[in-house]
């Protein structure tokens, strides 16, 4: 197999909105779409089980998905990179 017949693997941003599973945890994707006939632009929130192996993902951190094999019915994601939120402690 050549590299010219390889998928490009679609990466996505969001947020990790529930980490309570075991090496999975749920991200929201937020896409800005706009209306066919009125043209007025949305925000659309979409829901993607991710594979966390390490269990590092907390919740509200900000993370990078790409797609994988499908691991299960639902997980066919898995965190490529973790970039934590700070948290103020003065609130």
């Amino acid at each position: 197999m050549t590299r010219e017949n390889e998928k490009a693997k679609s990466m996505m941003e969001g947020i990790v909105v529930s980490d309570k599973m075991e090496k999975t945890a749920v991200v929201a994707v937020n896409t800005l779409k706009s209306h066919r006939k009125y043209l007025k632009k949305y925000l659309v929130t979409k829901k993607y089980k991710a594979h966390d192996p390490e269990n590092k993902c907390k919740t509200s951190d900000k993370v990078k998905i790409a797609e994988i094999r499908p691991m299960s019915k639902g997980k066919k994601w898995k965190i490529v990179y973790n970039e934590q939120r700070t948290v103020n402690s003065d609130q």
